[in-house]
């Protein structure tokens, strides 16, 4: 598995398994809110009051409500 798609699993399970709220930009300048549900090599399930599937390809940045420890998992 390539290094980047390590540490983009590694933070994606991090804000999945805590349940840390994360705001989402997209491409366009969309911002969406929530957290995550799920996700895999290229989608990501935001929770809020509904359920979204996002491509992985649409979003520009993703930032974390509450800091956040990145640990290494065995």
């Amino acid at each position: 598995m390539p290094q980047d798609l390590q540490l983009q699993n590694k933070f994606l399970q991090t804000m999945c398994n805590d349940e840390v709220p994360i705001s989402v930009f997209l491409m366009n300048g969309i911002k969406l809110q929530g957290k995550i549900e799920a996700y895999d090599d290229h989608v990501i399930v935001l929770k809020n009051s509904t359920s979204q599937m996002i491509f992985k390809h649409a979003i520009s940045t993703i930032v974390p409500a509450a800091a956040t420890h990145h640990k290494e998992r065995e």
